[in-house]
């Protein structure tokens, strides 16, 4: 048989800047703004999704999100600097969406008669909720339990995890295109075009700024095409639907954001504490610590370093519940995860510095406050969005599967698992997608409404039903005689932080804090 030319690499080699080399300033900046127009579109489409069910106003509309991208950029800031130190950003998750959607339909907040009224008080008990949940994430990841966990995975566990991040969110992807073709099609084919087919061609002579800058080059492009599109009166009598999607004057932000507003803690008034909304939320806090541990994975893999270690791992987590319980005091109207679309961005632009997520969390806090501004970018239609998360979201499926280069894929064993886990990983939460509408409890529908929410939430998370399927059979199907199939071999050396020396160089904390936190 002839040698085989690719053998397993730990690392990626076919990147210009891994986690701590840095693009020079001007690159950075550019870098980091792009990062930050991504980010818009979980920012903007959560409470688009969310305030309006809560009885709120486009005013308020507009201030939960500015509120949601404030505490975004200080969570982004903090992960970087003092948790896992990836280049991630961290901002608002769907997976909260059934917990506050079953808070949202509370008997006694669905009786108040005042539209602002019951906004205010679903508002609050949502406040209370994400902070009693953010306990759980807390406590899991400080006491180093999360990390003690992760000694369960292995290569072979974590591939369809990290491979559903990107597969599971196929519903954000050519769906959401579809609902505006003209729009959503040509963004498409002009980010695969820029990237793939144009990004050699430099004019400018040391920037390849077709693949460093494709989503400025062609949000620039395609907007500008949607606003001639809207003006021009091609909508004007198409149907609401297919407005709202392709339109840029229907969000309505821009008119009702703030010239200058800072969000502070407790903006809402205070939180109220409910027994149940907090079991409800505390299912969507273990599903975004599933999905945020996948996405550390593949984070590091894009910024060429090593996994994360169980201790940096716990760490990373433990900050993120911190985030979660700033998204109760502030009142974002949902709780954070590392964001996948930015992570996919890494391998797009091919670069991994962590300064550029760093500057970027600056941008989100600076246009968070001069609300206008941010309204205004806020406003780019979702199929534009859409088009970018068909890339994105499968370039992570794609670096998740690369895991299993690590594993013997000629071993059925293997192959059961890992097709197993990548089937249902899908199939089940779509059938529990298809059951569930906002007013309703799902397919688990009895008389605990927490208990619904809790089920649903957790089945409905492709990342999640991946990694107990994947997991438990990792670790009970023929786990003696499989240890070198698994990959364990090369997975053991990154579970503890003195296992490998380039972690020390990856993962330290800043200004010497690791005389006062040891890493174990």
């Amino acid at each position: 048989m002839a040698e085989i030319s690719h053998p397993p690499m730990e690392q990626h080699q076919d990147l210009e800047y891994c986690i701590d080399s840095n693009p020079p300033w001007p690159e950075t900046v550019l870098l980091a703004f792009q990062n930050y127009i991504l980010m818009l579109g979980s920012s903007a489409f959560i409470p688009a999704l969310l305030v309006p069910a809560m009885g709120g106003t486009d005013g308020d509309k507009a201030r939960v999100m500015q509120t949601l991208l404030f505490v975004a950029g200080i969570k982004t800031l903090v992960q970087a600097l003092f948790g896992t130190r990836l280049p991630a950003v961290v901002g608002g998750s769907f997976a909260y969406v059934v917990p506050i959607a079953y808070i949202i339909n509370d008997s006694s907040l669905q009786r108040i008669s005042s539209d602002h009224e019951r906004f205010i008080h679903t508002m609050r008990a949502i406040q209370g909720a994400l902070i009693v949940a953010s306990s759980i994430q807390i406590i899991l990841g400080y006491s180093q339990v999360w990390g003690l966990f992760s000694r369960f995975f292995s290569p072979l566990g974590m591939a369809p995890v990290v491979g559903l991040l990107g597969l599971g969110m196929f519903q954000r992807g050519f769906p959401q295109l579809g609902n505006c073709i003209e729009i959503g099609l040509p963004m498409l084919l002009l980010v695969i075009g820029l990237t793939q087919y144009l990004k050699h061609v430099r004019p400018f002579k040391d920037v390849p700024i077709f693949e460093r800058f494709p989503i400025l080059i062609c949000v620039s492009f395609v907007w500008i095409y949607a606003i001639i599109l809207t003006a021009s009166g091609a909508y004007r009598h198409k149907p609401p639907h297919t407005q709202h999607s392709c339109r840029t004057d229907q969000a309505n932000l821009i008119s009702t954001a703030p010239w200058f507003k800072f969000p502070y803690p407790l903006q809402w008034g205070p939180p109220t504490f409910s027994a149940g909304h907090s079991f409800a939320m505390m299912s969507a806090v273990l599903v975004s610590m599933v999905e945020s541990t996948g996405a550390y994975l593949a984070a590091s893999r894009l910024a060429i370093a090593t996994p994360p270690p169980a201790y940096v791992l716990s760490r990373g987590i433990g900050w993120q519940g911190i985030g979660v319980l700033l998204d109760g005091l502030f009142g974002t109207g949902t709780g954070s995860t590392v964001l996948v679309e930015n992570v996919g961005l890494l391998g797009l632009t091919r670069v991994g510095s962590r300064r550029v997520v760093q500057v970027s969390a600056g941008f989100m806090i600076f246009f968070s406050v001069l609300g206008k501004f941010g309204a205004v970018f806020a406003s780019i239609p979702v199929p534009i969005y859409a088009a970018l998360h068909c890339v994105l979201f499968g370039l992570v499926a794609a670096v998740g599967l690369s895991f299993l280069q690590f594993t013997n894929m000629n071993s059925m064993r293997n192959l059961m698992i890992t097709g197993l886990s990548l089937f249902l990983g899908i199939s089940i939460p779509q059938f529990f997608v298809q059951y569930w509408d906002a007013r309703h409890y799902g397919l688990v529908h009895t008389n605990a409404g927490w208990f619904n929410a809790f089920l649903n939430t957790v089945f409905m998370s492709p990342a999640t039903v991946g990694l107990i399927i994947a997991v438990f059979m990792d670790n009970t199907v023929e786990v003696e005689r499989s240890k070198k199939d698994r990959g364990m071999p090369w997975w053991v050396k990154f579970r503890t932080f003195r296992g490998d020396n380039r972690n020390e160089e990856f993962y330290t904390l800043p200004f010497n804090l690791n005389r006062f936190f040891p890493p174990t």
